[in-house]
């Protein structure tokens, strides 16, 4: 049984707070309405997302250090630390895959934010159960850490191969079977993912997108949930550290979605905090790697990236050939 300092009232106040920070991004990070999410307002949201995640941490800290004692505190707030910001670069890729989703479908602007709100909210949900499954697993089959390991060491060295292939979204076999099974719109009706056109129900771009947005979110809980439980295996740090991340990720998009290509070595990074977080994983009882010290490695290696990015800039590319919303 894999032991937690999360009690009944941790739970129940934390989803609490979950919860209203969706209705404030929801109400207040776009509004009821459509409309482009702007530089600045993306950066003000960045900041709160951020500051609410140290608070809680901060907050956590305090709890323990009056009902555990500090070494607990100190052990389990650096715990949070390290995970929200393991899970907070790894979600870095993740944006760059819907950029390349938004582009193929040439959505407007003003239209993305819902998707991505619906994004999140499906992250959530799919990473919640991830966690539940992934600490029975652990606390049942010692050995699943070592499939964990290896896992992600092998996510990390393709993604190092292939860092700088872009993903063809012409042969992805869920949008094909979707393009055959639904019938689709040539074009957006607003924020709307279906309407009615004489009698007849059609999904519309907007949906294709959602759908492609929500596979990319399963796809990389794959490698996300593995890659905390190197650090704890504590569901209540596990699953907050990944919040917290997740839920600046929609404001974090509209931050990075114009300077993406300015940041082009950043997926190296990625790659190579993988195959760091695997390693650890795969010797863990030969030799536990500090937590400390893990948080060290995974800074300076996403540090080193975006300087590098900044010095060596990518030459610039013709923008890629946008296709018709709806067919190909």
């Amino acid at each position: 049984m894999v032991e937690s300092i999360g009690s009944w009232w941790m739970w129940a106040g934390f989803f609490a707070l979950v919860l209203t920070m969706i209705a404030a991004d929801l109400l207040l990070l776009g509004g009821k309405t459509a409309h482009k999410v702007t530089f600045r307002e993306a950066a003000g949201w960045s900041v709160v997302w951020v500051m609410m995640a140290l608070l809680f941490n901060a907050a956590l800290w305090w709890h323990l250090d009056g009902v555990a004692g500090r070494e607990i505190a100190n052990e389990k707030s650096l715990e949070f630390l390290t995970g929200y910001v393991i899970e907070k670069s790894l979600a870095v890729d993740n944006i760059f895959v819907w950029l390349v989703i938004f582009s193929y479908f040439a959505v407007p602007a003003e239209f993305q934010r819902r998707v991505l709100l619906y994004g999140v909210l499906g992250a959530i949900v799919m990473r919640t159960v991830m966690v539940v499954a992934g600490t029975w697993l652990i606390s049942e089959f010692h050995w699943i850490l070592y499939f964990f390991g290896l896992l992600l060491l092998a996510t990390g060295i393709k993604m190092l191969i292939f860092a700088d292939k872009q993903p063809d979204l012409g042969t992805n076999p869920a949008l094909r079977w979707m393009r055959k099974h639904m019938k689709v719109t040539d074009n957006f009706h607003g924020e709307r993912f279906f309407i009615i056109s004489k009698g007849v129900r059609y999904a519309t771009p907007l949906f294709l997108v959602l759908v492609l947005v929500e596979i990319t979110d399963l796809i990389f809980a794959v490698d996300s949930i593995p890659a905390i439980f190197a650090i704890t295996s504590d569901p209540f740090i596990v699953l907050t550290s990944n919040v917290f991340a997740i839920l600046g990720l929609r404001a974090m998009y509209f931050l990075l979605k114009d300077v993406a290509d300015r940041f082009h070595l950043l997926k190296y990074g990625l790659a190579m905090v993988l195959m760091f977080v695997g390693t650890k994983m795969l010797i863990v009882d030969v030799y536990k790697i500090p937590v400390l010290l893990s948080l060290a490695v995974v800074g300076t290696i996403i540090g080193l990236s975006v300087v590098a990015s900044l010095i060596w800039t990518k030459p610039r590319t013709a923008p890629p050939l946008q296709l018709s919303a709806g067919k190909e």
